[in-house]
């Protein structure tokens, strides 16, 4: 691929354009996300979350990062396990996302101890050392420079903390791929044009996936950004992965 591109979905981009694109794509569903990943997941999405929450290691007093956090599932989670003395960022590159998520953690009483940050993953402005905790979900195939994302986020990891990656990954079940692909490629473009009137992001969506690193990929990418003790976890025979990795 060109140096100067990088990959929409399927489609190559210039480099300076994926943001723009991703970011017309998160604003067109924004409002309709919460409802979308039920459908789409048949709500097996909320049991990824709380595993990936038990993985956490959370304490009270602790510091979290909840990136690419959207409408918060994480972040609200997180900030009940850190308590009063603690704090959770909310952070999103997208505007959009991060208004739905604020709204909906001040109308479920959250306050205090969150805080809502517009920031992109690739340059996180963050101190060195800051957090005991960064969690990604789904978010980190839409960054168009996945290795300078890690390396940020290593940055920002105190010595001893870890970062949690809970991405769509590859199946790994033998006859799940046929049958993955029609629902991401026929059904899920449908239920997009169904329920939020938008077939175009949930069919970028669906190639996103499969631009997406692989499991081992990603771990070794992990590695490269300096992350120890890396492994991952296959959810869902593989739909979906969540990798850990830790800062020492």
């Amino acid at each position: 691929m060109d140096q100067d591109k990088t990959h929409f979905g399927f489609e190559q981009v210039p480099l300076n354009e994926k943001v723009k694109r991703v970011a017309g794509v998160f604003h067109s569903v924004a409002s309709k996300y919460d409802a979308m990943n039920d459908l789409m997941s048949f709500g097996i999405h909320r049991l990824w979350k709380r595993f990936t929450l038990a993985q956490t290691g959370l304490k009270a007093g602790q510091r979290a990062l909840d990136l690419a956090g959207g409408t918060g599932d994480l972040a609200m989670k997180m900030s009940r396990m850190v308590g009063p003395t603690g704090e959770v960022v909310l952070s999103d590159i997208n505007a959009s996302m991060l208004n739905v998520g604020r709204e909906r953690l001040i109308d479920a009483g959250i306050a205090g101890n969150l805080q809502y940050v517009q920031a992109n993953a690739e340059c996180l402005p963050f101190p060195d050392d800051y957090f005991d905790c960064v969690t990604m979900a789904f978010g980190l195939r839409n960054v168009t420079d996945k290795d300078a994302a890690l390396r940020s986020i290593f940055r920002v990891l105190k010595p001893g903390g870890r970062l949690l990656v809970l991405e769509f990954s590859k199946p790994v079940v033998p006859g799940l791929s046929p049958i993955y692909d029609t629902y991401s490629f026929k059904i899920l473009p449908m239920m997009g044009k169904l329920v939020a009137n938008d077939a175009e992001s949930y069919r970028y969506l669906a190639e996103s996936i499969r631009m997406h690193p692989d499991q081992e990929t990603l771990k070794n990418m992990m590695q490269a950004a300096g992350f120890e003790k890396t492994n991952y976890h296959n959810l869902t025979g593989g739909i979906v992965a969540l990798h850990k990795g830790f800062k020492f």
